[in-house]
């Protein structure tokens, strides 16, 4: 069966100044009624180039219990290779659909690698204004090429020597994290695996969409990884709930944007808080955003870290290997 994807949908609906029902969101989610309209605050920003190392780490697990994201700036991963990230995540999304099928999801696999439009069911059956590209960037075992595109032709250099930089800066963040916790500093780095855990890549290509107010890029969720480590292009849409409200991200050049995911959140027993958010789109202007998800690997049972817990403080988690924690979740399925 032929899947439609969301860019070409884009192409007809411009045309015809409306959407497919299924895109429209009832009004409890529909942005143009959800969204804060008042002043808005701001999601915290952390300089991880500060030379007081316990300022750093202070705001670090501030924002984390707080609100689930921060943006880092200096954060060591060179712009100009960010900016050559974007270009061929977009050369890639402009080129015939043909091409892009050659990456495409298979219909009947079990994992999410590979190029497609919708990712997780919706109970009342809506659909999302995206599609995407999933493929692993680390470690080295667990990467499939047949899921990297092969134009442009630098998209493979590119991303590896992405995958290095985005590495080591997680690595600085899980340690920051775990010290946050009185941890020795490799404890969430364990906890998620270790050299085992894995780095995926995915591209989101929110097209222009001529009824923003009632549609969705993607719809109010929290992550399933350890952590997120997100670069958007300058089209705005990324938006956070927080006391209750939907706030819009602002958007910082050359800024990483980290979100704490659901794996953190266990590990560290519901200290660090996971972030619900949700992406918005643009009537003239693509979107697009490059998220990496550092995830525990799929025979991995994570759940509340041992020296976090007592009498005193008991599991808030059931342990669950990552594969059955993932099934559940993306179908809705009990997770206590």
């Amino acid at each position: 069966m032929e899947i439609e994807r969301v860019q070409d949908i884009s192409s007809s609906s411009l045309l015809a100044e409306t959407i497919p029902s299924e895109f429209i969101r009832t009004e409890k989610e529909q942005p143009a009624i959800t969204t804060f309209k008042g002043p808005t605050p701001a999601i915290p920003v952390v300089d991880l180039s500060d030379p007081d190392e316990e300022t750093v780490i202070h705001a670090v697990v501030k924002a984390s219990e707080e609100w689930g994201i921060f943006q880092v700036v200096n954060h060591g991963i060179p712009t100009e290779l960010i900016k050559r990230l974007q270009e061929v995540g977009r050369k890639f999304f402009e080129l015939p659909s043909s091409e892009k099928e050659t990456v495409a999801k298979p219909e009947d696999s079990k994992d999410i690698e590979g190029y497609g439009t919708k990712l997780q069911k919706e109970v009342e059956g809506k659909k999302a204004w995206v599609d995407h590209l999933f493929h692993r960037i680390s470690p080295p075992s667990c990467v499939n090429y047949r899921f990297w595109p092969k134009n442009p032709p630098e998209y493979r250099e590119v991303n590896e020597e992405y995958a290095l930089h985005v590495k080591k800066l997680s690595e600085t963040l899980l340690g920051i994290l775990s010290e946050g916790l009185g941890l020795s500093s490799d404890a969430l780095k364990e906890g998620l695996g270790g050299e085992m855990a894995e780095y995926m890549m995915k591209i989101n290509y929110y097209p222009p969409c001529p009824r923003p107010d009632l549609a969705l890029g993607v719809p109010a969720h929290t992550d399933l990884s350890g952590i997120t480590l997100l670069v958007p292009n300058e089209v705005p849409g990324l938006q956070v709930f927080k006391d209750d409200h939907w706030f819009d991200a602002e958007y910082i050049p050359n800024a990483v944007i980290v979100h704490i995911g659901d794996q953190i959140q266990r590990l560290s027993n519901g200290r660090y808080k996971n972030v619900l958010h949700r992406t918005t789109v643009d009537k003239d202007r693509t979107r697009m955003s490059w998220p990496v998800f550092l995830e525990p690997h799929r025979e991995m049972i994570v759940g509340p870290l041992p020296e976090l817990t007592g009498d005193d403080n008991p599991p808030k988690f059931k342990p669950f290997a990552f594969k059955d924690y993932s099934y559940r979740k993306l179908n809705k399925l009990s997770l206590d």
